[in-house]
């Protein structure tokens, strides 16, 4: 038995699966060792390990395997799973993993693995063929995304994407929706997606649903935000430089 070769089957494995080799735990934890001294296993954090190519000397294990398989639960989010989707084609060196379980953020191979506590189990695929990746559908990842965009993407960030985003499945997002149960995030959702509606396949049934959602509340579209234009329709003050506004109107910063 070459263990090596038996472990490239795996994109990731732990020392439990290395036992099932030897029967003997500490048989094992030496024969990684070994592996490791020869530059043929690395170690990602505490008993989660990849093989080493020895064609290209990189992780066998991408990022998005890896995320998947930090905690029992954990999965690609945010826009890391817009990396995944090949919805941006800019390449992120923050990982964003979310799970039920918590985990101290750590790095590997240039990658920082950020934990982002789950709100939900909704919307979370395993494609096929994949290696063992865990991510958020598109429809999930487009209402997290919007939900977290101080916190994780950033107003551009978002918008940029958006441009990119065909054919969503309405009912899914009103699902996601309504399991945060948020005002906030309806006026978001409604406000950025009316602008692609066309492209994205919505109809205006989608919208006037988000509309009974928000209340009277108004706020700014995202944080750190001077002033800006109003948007009556969904009681938001959005940026001047973030789109052309058809039917607002200039406030103060203070509304």
């Amino acid at each position: 038995m070459n263990l090596y070769f038996e472990l490239l089957k795996k994109p990731i494995f732990n020392m439990e699966d290395v036992n099932e080799f030897y029967n003997n735990m500490d048989s094992a934890r030496s024969a990684i060792k070994r592996l490791m001294k020869d530059g043929m296993v690395a170690k990602i954090r505490n008993n989660m390990y990849t093989c080493i190519s020895g064609e290209t000397g990189a992780p066998i294990a991408n990022r998005f395997q890896i995320a998947s398989h930090i905690t029992p639960t954990s999965y690609v989010s945010h826009h890391t799973a817009m990396e995944y989707y090949g919805i941006t084609d800019q390449v992120f060196y923050d990982v964003y993993v979310s799970s039920e379980t918590s985990f101290r953020d750590f790095t590997f191979d240039g990658y920082t693995y950020c934990y982002v506590a789950s709100k939900s189990s909704e919307g979370i695929e395993k494609p096929p063929y994949s290696g063992g990746v865990a991510v958020t559908n598109l429809e999930r990842t487009i209402v997290d995304s919007i939900k977290d965009m101080d916190k994780i993407s950033g107003i551009e960030e978002v918008v940029q994407n958006m441009e990119s985003v065909h054919r969503m499945q309405e009912k899914r997002l009103l699902k996601y929706l309504e399991l945060y149960q948020n005002q906030f995030l309806y006026q978001k959702m409604g406000y950025l997606l009316w602008q692609h509606k066309e492209q994205m396949g919505l109809s205006d049934s989608f919208f006037e649903k988000c509309k009974k959602q928000i209340g009277k509340s108004k706020r700014y579209l995202t944080r750190d935000q001077d002033g800006g234009c109003y948007d009556d329709t969904w009681k938001l003050v959005v940026p001047d430089n973030l789109q052309t506004m058809k039917n607002g109107v200039m406030m103060d910063a203070d509304i």
